[in-house]
This record gives C-alpha cells, sequence and structure tokens, in this order.
C-alpha cells in the first residue's frame, strides 16, 4: 500500500523509465542492497574513499525515504562487514566516525517518518561513541510501526551462521529445522530478501545474508551507490517484478 502517490515519489521520471511498468501491487517485502563502489566513485573525483562514503548518506537517505513511500516494509543496507576491518586504519576510523556522525543527524527525521531500526551484525567491536549512537536510534525508534531500516554492520554471513549454530547447539540437541534455526540469526522473524539489488557492477555475494538470500531474486547495476537515486531504484523494483519466481519448482 502506497503511503504517498506515486507522482509525488517519482516526480521526474527520465525518458528510458516508463512508470506504468510498476505494478503497486507486487512490490518486494524486503528489499536488500549491498552498497558498494563509494571508494572508486571517490577516486573518479580524485577524493579520498572518506569522501565517497559520506556521499552514499544521500543515496541511503533517498532510498529509504523512497521504500518508505512506496509501503515496502524491509531495508536491509550491507553498511560494514566483518571483512572491512583489514581496510587501512585511516579509513575503518574515519567510517565509525561517519556512522555515529550520520545516525545522529538522521535519527530524529527517521523516527519522524515512523521508521524502526534493527542492526544486523555485532557492535560490540565498535568504538563506544559509535555504538552509543546506534544504540541511541534503536532505543528511540523502537516502538515504530514504519519501515523496518536494517543496517548491516560488522556483519558476516559466515559469522552469523557460526554463532547461530553454537546458540542452537546450547539450547537443544537434537537436528533442527530451517524455521527453528532461523531464530538464532540476526533477522529472526524478519521475512528473507525478496530483492537482493548490488551496485558498482561487482558480480559476488560477499559474504551477506548467505542463509536468507537462498531464493532472493539478484539485481546488479554497474551504478556507484553514490549515484544511485530513487529511478535507479525504480529501475530495479521493474526489473524485479518481470522475473518468474519459482522457488524450485516449475
Amino acid at each position: 500500500m502506497l503511503n504517498q502517490p506515486l507522482d509525488i515519489i517519482f516526480p521526474e521520471v527520465p525518458n528510458d523509465i516508463d512508470i506504468n511498468e510498476l505494478d503497486i501491487d507486487n512490490l518486494p517485502t524486503h528489499v536488500s542492497i549491498i552498497m558498494d563502489g563509494n571508494g572508486r566513485w571517490a577516486k573518479l573525483r580524485g577524493k579520498k574513499r572518506l569522501f565517497g562514503h559520506n556521499a552514499g548518506r544521500n543515496s541511503l537517505r533517498e532510498v529509504v525515504r523512497c521504500s518508505s513511500d512506496l509501503g515496502i516494509k524491509y531495508l536491509s543496507c550491507y553498511s560494514f562487514s566483518t571483512e572491512n576491518w583489514a581496510r587501512p586504519k585511516e579509513e575503518v576510523a574515519g567510517l565509525m566516525e561517519l556512522f555515529a556522525k550520520s545516525i545522529l543527524a538522521e535519527m530524529d527525521e527517521l523516527h519522524k517518518n515512523n521508521v524502526k531500526i534493527k542492526i544486523v551484525g555485532d557492535i560490540s567491536r565498535f568504538p563506544q561513541k559509535t555504538q552509543d549512537a546506534f544504540n541511541k536510534a534503536v532505543e528511540m525508534m523502537k516502538n515504530n510501526t514504519g519501515i523496518v531500516l536494517m543496517p548491516a554492520v560488522n556483519y558476516g554471513s559466515r559469522d552469523e551462521i557460526l554463532r547461530a549454530v553454537g546458540a542452537y547447539a546450547k539450547d537443544h540437541s537434537e537436528q533442527p529445522s530451517e524455521e527453528e534455526f532461523s531464530k538464532y540469526l540476526y533477522t529472526d522473524n524478519i521475512p528473507d530478501p525478496d530483492l537482493l539489488i548490488r551496485t558498482s557492477g561487482e558480480m559476488r555475494i560477499s559474504n551477506y545474508l548467505l542463509w536468507q538470500i537462498a531464493y532472493s531474486e539478484l539485481y546488479v547495476t554497474d551504478t556507484l551507490w553514490p549515484d544511485f537515486d530513487r529511478y535507479e531504484y525504480l529501475k530495479a523494483l521493474i526489473a524485479y517484478q518481470k522475473r518468474n519466481r519459482r522457488y524450485g519448482g516449475v
């Protein structure tokens, strides 16, 4: 169910997109995005990588607002992986500062728009300032009933699955069902992604939601994340709706 009219959500549709192809009754429930290409975007402009990460905030803000207006219920975004600690210390420190700054800056607006935040990943390794910012946002918006925004931070799918196996083994001795095991993942009570979008043209999953995306539709675009706007998002949604999701059937 749309929360805004389509002409308000997409006021200036480019000529290469037919807005009439979008079926508002067949939108994904859960969209997930691997937000890739910030560093390359910055390099093309002769800037440091953090310049690109900061620019990517605008894309995330736009996609969150667009998703909310369309009535999409869940939006998960790969923001920082367990492997990203291997990046240069300056970049990692800058990202930690950017996370805290961005969350605190966007928090009131997100709350005003009824957004709920659920963290996917283990933030205990983050600096206390960054942990506090995430926790403050989660607490402020815990009773909101709109779109659930799920930043995946210090997240790696293999790490998640191993944690879940260990936790399940402590509680049970029998073989788990898929439903029981899923309760031990970060995404407990969250439906699996219907659509996984990856920006920047890279053709890999990068250790992201390996359990959850078993039957997600994949959409890869060459567009770098800071250039990914609501119209690029619209292209992905239209492409998704043209798929025939068979879940292994015929």
